[in-house]
């Protein structure tokens, strides 16, 4: 049955102010105090539990590409999907036994597949008498005891979340998702589980959820003036010391925050984007984390808390369901009270085992629905179109992005005061795999172009903001001297910049000198054959990531925003080809920029 959510939030109220955390400083143990006196010591009651954890799912429960219509496989034949979690947690549950342990998940839940999409946009969970969300069946099925929210749970608005939640039997937790009106919690902060050790007093273990403050930036349209996200640590310093108050001998924080200690959203926010290694530095009380949003596998990394001097253990599984963290926790009962001797954690490889034929089931009918979906034919195309090679030259397939969200804009901003103002457009090479084959062309093949569910904003740029937006953007190349070997694997996401933080901009040509140092790249740049005047003003069609912040790119943050939508640019591209009925690169193909070394094209 799904939760009963006020049940849950009366049950999981915090009375009263926090107190100063016990047991800081170990005290001494039982059997050395009784030694002390020459006494037979008692054998100290001892216990051990595992706790499991997922994070980025992201709407993967089968072993399944939709983009390819296959089996999922990549170069280390990984495997992906709940199903295949779903066996890896029986088997660790039949192993410990069930009532030693727990299973969480550190969010990115409901967005990332075709699947995800399908039951957000197509066939909505929001819709009177609407379906359950298959990652609500799926999730329930395995049993999870508390998930903590992840930005990308925000990104189809705040209905379509609260009717996931409503649906889920175990909480949402975000205790840095405050309501913007009270500064109360807009989600359970915590959940807390009380274990019965056999002839040993129970055993209370916290699970303290907290979420991305870059939600705030990036699902704006959605949030503002609805719920505010402060930072981690300063919530994690509230909430700890008030579970260890409570009762808590075992604290479990799941972060949706990577551990590497930067932004992408850059000094918009006075927060730390992955801050999961500092929470566990900075704040005193906490045992373990779960690590998320930073789709990086971290099997133990260890910590030293500054205050106390005691390890934190932090686990990042990979995400997909690609991988299990697993939490080793043994305690001692010593002076009347449990505390942990030992955290050890862990990663299970999901490609290690078969998919859980319970879940497989439970769900092949939504999979099936979803498949016959993306294989929808919409259009033909001319030509193969392909990103192989789109992060070093200007490629057609990204020309169509561009040229859509171009048309779709002008056709927006008809009879406004911007109708006559020229539409540039950006849009980034998000994959090195993406293929529009010629001939028939689905629903699947343009999905696997725009794998994000963006949508799409108009922003009034000058010449002067644009040629800084470059400037930034060219910051992706690595300086490569002229006549030096150019090695395209090695020529791209400098310091370490992903590539879906490169952006094209059409509309205009240019030139990226990559034998220049950073900052001073952009040559020749025109607008209608002409050298791009500074005070020009530009509509910029971009997504709503990068309008919000994504990247840090400058100025388009705070640009004026002349006009927005919820339709994902996607949904766009197929509705753009589907009028077309052909997919033809004469009809939206241009080259606007070529990569140089002191003014000589590097193709």
């Amino acid at each position: 049955m799904p939760l009963n959510r006020r049940k849950f939030l009366k049950k999981s109220a915090v009375t009263g102010a926090g107190v100063a955390l016990a047991g800081a400083v170990a005290a001494p143990s039982a059997e050395a105090a009784e030694a002390a006196k020459g006494k037979r010591p008692k054998p100290a009651k001892r216990y051990s539990l595992t706790v499991m954890g997922t994070t980025d799912l992201h709407g993967n429960i089968f072993n399944w590409d939709y983009f390819k219509d296959a089996e999922y496989t990549d170069a280390k034949g990984n495997a992906k999907g709940l199903a295949r979690v779903a066996t890896l947690v029986d088997r660790i549950r039949k192993e410990r036994g069930r009532g030693n342990t727990l299973l969480i998940d550190a969010g990115d839940t409901i967005q990332g597949t075709p699947l995800t999409y399908y039951y957000a946009k197509v066939d909505p969970i929001t819709a009177p008498g609407g379906p359950v969300h298959p990652m609500a069946q799926a999730m329930n099925a395995i049993g999870y005891d508390a998930v903590a929210l992840g930005n990308h749970e925000f990104n189809y608005g705040i209905e379509t979340l609260r009717k996931f939640e409503e649906q889920c039997d175990f909480p949402l937790l975000g205790a840095n998702a405050l309501d913007a009106k009270t500064l109360r919690p807009a989600f359970p902060p915590y959940f807390m589980k009380t274990f019965r050790p056999k002839g040993a007093p129970p055993v209370k273990v916290a699970v303290l959820g907290l979420t991305n403050p870059g939600i705030a930036i990036w699902d704006k349209a959605y949030v503002q003036g609805r719920m505010t996200f402060p930072g981690l640590e300063e919530q994690a310093a509230k909430w700890v010391p008030k579970l260890r108050s409570m009762g808590a001998d075992v604290v479990i924080v799941s972060a949706h925050s990577g551990s590497s200690g930067t932004s992408s959203y850059g000094d918009q926010l006075p927060y730390v984007e992955n801050s999961a290694a500092l929470v566990a530095q900075q704040v005193p009380g906490i045992d373990a984390i779960l690590v998320g949003h930073a789709h990086t596998e971290i099997a133990e990394l260890k910590v030293t808390n500054e205050k106390t001097g005691k390890t934190v253990v932090l686990s990042e599984p990979l995400c997909f369901a690609q991988r299990l963290s697993l939490f080793d926790i043994d305690l001692i009962f010593s002076r009347g009270r449990w505390s942990v001797e030992s955290v050890a954690a862990s990663v299970l490889d999901s490609k290690t085992v078969p998919d859980d034929p319970r879940i497989t089931k439970l769900l092949k009918d939504e999979h099936a629905l979803v498949v016959e979906y993306v294989n929808q034919v919409v259009g033909t195309a001319t030509a193969t179109l392909t990103t192989v090679d789109a992060r070093y030259k200007d490629a057609p397939i990204i020309d169509l992005i561009t040229k859509v969200q171009e048309d779709v804009v002008k056709a927006a901003l008809v009879g406004s005061e911007y109708a006559e103002l020229p539409v540039i457009s950006q849009a980034s090479p998000f994959s090195r795999t993406s293929e529009i084959p010629a001939g028939e062309v689905t629903i699947r093949d343009l999905s696997s172009l725009y794998v994000y569910d963006n949508t799409l904003v108009a922003k009034l740029m000058t010449g002067a903001q644009v040629r800084a937006y470059l400037e930034y953007s060219a910051e992706y190349f690595v300086q490569t001297a002229a006549g030096a070997p150019v090695d395209v694997e090695k020529l791209t996401n400098a310091n370490g910049r992903p590539d879906y933080n490169y952006d094209y901009v059409s509309g205009l040509s240019y030139d990226i000198d990559i034998a220049q140092p950073v900052g001073s790249r952009i040559k020749n740049l025109t607008f209608g054959g002409a050298a791009l005047d500074d005070a020009q003003k530009f509509v910029f069609a971009v997504n709503n990531y990068r309008a919000n912040g994504g990247g840090a790119f400058p100025h388009v943050a705070s640009a004026p925003e002349l006009w927005s939508e919820s339709t994902e640019i996607r949904t766009r591209i197929a509705e753009w080809v589907t009028a077309k009925g052909v997919l033809d690169p004469k009809d939206f193909s241009s080259v606007d920029w070529k990569l140089t070394r002191d003014g000589t094209p590097v193709f």
